[in-house]
């Protein structure tokens, strides 16, 4: 999905994130969910954020589309949409927003789904929210246009059906139809091709990569699936603990990595050049709990490296610096560049992880 006005120097981020704090009081104490992220897309782009279950993608872009209760997040930081600071904006204002300047496709078509309501209803609503001076019919109208444009067969009879009456790879493309009904300019996918088979995975990608030429949208996708990442964005950014570790071009973070958290990330993904008869490796350890996360290096409990910096990872966070010699890629590690490159070309490039 890599695009020429993408990656000019003089085009702006439509979606600009400055150092993002979330966190939630709890009975057990306040979560840090979110610690300080900061990333940027720009029209036509798309960046992928990655992680395990936990790391805090959700939790950002629910932040991004103002989703979260006031009353139990407290948010921090900056977030811009076209240019308009999304923290501490009155909810009417950021509620004017979603579905027309930004809009989400939610992990589980399912549950987003109203169980009661008509497919075509429920996209007819979102619809009408944004353009009240529009006709049940011209709205109704709309609505199959876009159920059509998804690839939903006979959309002028299936836009009476009810989301129980959809196949799972139905549900998301009526959900992406929903989503795009108003031709956003900033796209969030939260997880869009999780519990669907390949075959369908690949279609709804096809069907993003399509949607995002023709509206010229920013998209963000959320994954822990680096296959999605590799064959969909242009941009990564690697998160782990409620902290980004490493971001850079796709390029760059999957061919070049220099955290140990995205090697294991890659260790753990099968590979068609790899011996089919190896077994994967999985990265040891669990993620830590975002009430009392690791001193220093959140990732140092799992980190195989962690002993070979001087310490520094049991006492240090690191910062998100510039790798040396590869322009715009950044990681978080207190390991030096010339161990990292050694350790990746002994241990990583050789175990056929490429995806």
């Amino acid at each position: 999905m890599t695009n020429t006005e993408s990656s000019s120097p003089d085009a702006e981020d439509f979606l600009r994130v400055e150092d993002l704090k979330v966190s939630f009081s709890t009975m057990d104490g306040v979560v840090h969910a979110v610690d300080g992220v900061s990333f940027g897309v720009r029209r036509g782009q798309t960046l992928g954020i990655v992680g395990e279950s936990g790391s805090g993608k959700s939790v950002s872009s629910m932040a991004v589309m103002g989703l979260h209760d006031a009353q139990r997040a407290t948010i921090t930081g900056s977030i811009t949409v076209g240019g308009r600071q999304i923290v501490g904006c009155p909810e009417e204002e950021v509620r004017k927003l979603r579905g027309q300047t930004m809009a989400m496709i939610f992990q589980d078509p399912l549950s987003a789904l109203h169980p009661y309501y008509t497919v075509g209803r429920q996209i007819v609503e979102a619809y009408r929210i944004h353009h009240p001076e529009a006709s049940k019919k011209v709205a109704r109208t709309r609505a199959i246009e876009m159920l059509d444009r998804v690839g939903i067969p006979r959309p002028d009879k299936r836009v009476d059906s009810y989301p129980h009456e959809f196949s799972g790879g139905m549900r998301q493309r009526a959900m992406i139809a929903m989503a795009l009904v108003n031709d956003p300019d900033l796209l969030i996918a939260d997880e869009p091709t999780t519990a669907l088979d390949v075959t369908v995975q690949a279609q709804i990608l096809d069907l993003l990569e399509d949607l995002q030429r023709e509206f010229h949208s920013a998209v963000v996708i959320i994954t822990h699936d680096l296959g999605v990442i590799s064959q969909i964005a242009d941009d990564v950014l690697v998160m782990y603990a409620g902290r980004a570790v490493e971001k850079g071009t796709v390029e760059q973070v999957l061919r070049r990595p220099q955290h140990p958290y995205t090697w294991g990330l890659l260790n753990s993904v099968p590979s068609l050049h790899g011996d089919a008869e190896a077994d994967l490796v999985p990265i040891k350890g669990s993620p830590p709990s975002l009430l009392n996360r690791p001193s220093g290096c959140a990732f140092h409990p799992r980190c195989p490296y962690a002993g070979q910096n001087g310490n520094r990872s049991f006492t240090d966070v690191p910062e998100l610096l510039p790798v040396l010699d590869d322009a715009g890629h950044l990681v978080a590690c207190h390991l030096p560049a010339d161990r990292r490159r050694e350790i990746y070309q002994r241990d990583i490039a050789e175990a056929g992880v490429a995806l």
